[in-house]
């Protein structure tokens, strides 16, 4: 299989940036942990350390490592879990053992750009799912409805969504999962954000609710340890078994080290889990008292769940400019919406410290005031 991958737009734009920001309000995720402070939080001794062994580990990820995943997805067969390194690797892992060149795929759009670029590659013919700045990005079924064929091999999804904000209802998610159903087709459900919801219980694994769903999940974005660099996707035995030959040629395994913290973090996850999603709730009420103070400037709905706004900013056909400026002279980061193919937008992450959420939209404030851009 030759792939060849078209750029990343948002990865080019961050390449830099993301390490010269002095206030980051960019990023998709909860504010990372320290490495002392995760392993206070998860009560892990460093003389642990001294007994792992630095072999290679087993190719689909650690046996007790895939059975805390299943357990807390709610499966009882770990067979069907494959642990990444981050939720990337793993996608592309079971996109590379399920489609090939030809096949139909319906994609959400906007989207993160892993989950168009890797089935571009592989040849595969794309069909796109449009969330509408005109609907305030909120998904259309009955439109996706008539996307889907029998002939669709993989509808692929991201909710809470990347960059949008918006996610799916419940009742919303089952009536996708009847879609993909009712047309046999495999349903990618990229989860990355799902632990932090606010007003209604996460999500659950599609992987839970339908034989050809295949689910992914991070610990990344809510678990706030984007450093570890581990992921995993629930998805048939078979596919495991493929994907797992496709890394034969790739990463090989996890690290044991990167896999004993992931294990302890999955034995106690609401101790990483919960001051996130209290950090995150505070800059949710900053997020809405601001965008208040600020309608006719920004138009953007506050998001029910994950810690990304996308607002439209009045006037602003092209932002590149404006967040160029704005990372120059104030050293606030913030992501254009063209990254997304969405002009006219900024992707802003209220997952971080709530100072530099704080400090970020305040020179957000003072350039859209003075017309900057």
């Amino acid at each position: 299989m030759n792939l060849l991958f078209e750029p990343a737009p948002l990865e080019d734009w961050l390449r830099d940036y993301y390490f010269e920001a002095k206030a980051d309000i960019s990023s998709s995720g909860a504010e990372p942990y320290g490495l002392g402070e995760a392993l206070d939080l998860l009560a892990v001794d460093p003389r642990e350390f001294a007994g792992i062994s630095l072999r290679d580990s087993r190719s689909a990820g650690a046996d007790v490592l895939r059975d805390l995943v299943a357990e807390r997805a709610g499966i009882t067969d770990s067979g069907r879990v494959l642990v990444g390194n981050g939720s990337t690797e793993a996608q592309l892992l079971v996109m590379a053992a399920t489609l090939a060149a030809g096949d139909e795929v319906v994609v959400v759009d906007p989207a993160y750009h892993t989950l168009v670029a890797t089935v571009r590659a592989i040849g595969c013919r794309v069909t796109s799912w449009p969330l509408r700045p005109e609907n305030r990005f909120r998904p259309d079924l009955a439109e996706l409805r008539r996307l889907v064929t029998p002939r669709v091999k993989m509808i692929i999804v991201n909710f809470p969504h990347n960059p949008c904000g918006v996610t799916l209802t419940h009742a919303e998610q089952r009536e996708l999962v009847e879609i993909a159903d009712r047309n046999g087709c495999y349903l990618f459900w990229d989860g990355a954000f799902e632990d932090l919801a606010y007003d209604a219980p996460p999500l659950p694994a599609v992987s839970t609710m339908y034989e050809r769903g295949l689910s992914f999940g991070t610990m990344s974005k809510s678990f706030g340890l984007p450093g570890l660099r581990v992921g995993w996707g629930i998805v048939p035995p078979e596919v495991v078994r493929r994907a797992v030959q496709v890394r034969d040629y790739t990463t090989l395994a996890l690290s044991p080290v990167v896999e004993f913290i992931a294990e302890r973090a999955l034995r106690m996850p609401e101790r990483l889990l919960a001051p996130r999603l209290g950090m995150a709730r505070e800059n949710r009420e900053t997020v809405r008292e601001w965008l208040a103070a600020h309608d006719g400037l920004v138009s953007a709905d506050l998001p029910q769940a994950g810690v990304l706004l996308f607002p439209a900013l009045t006037g602003m056909a092209d932002t590149r400019p404006f967040c160029h400026r704005l990372m120059r002279e104030h050293g606030v980061l913030v992501v254009p919406g063209e990254c997304f193919g969405v002009p006219g937008h900024v992707r802003v992450g209220f997952g971080g410290r709530p100072a530099d959420l704080r400090r970020g939209l305040d020179a957000l404030s003072a350039a859209l005031r003075a017309g900057e851009g």
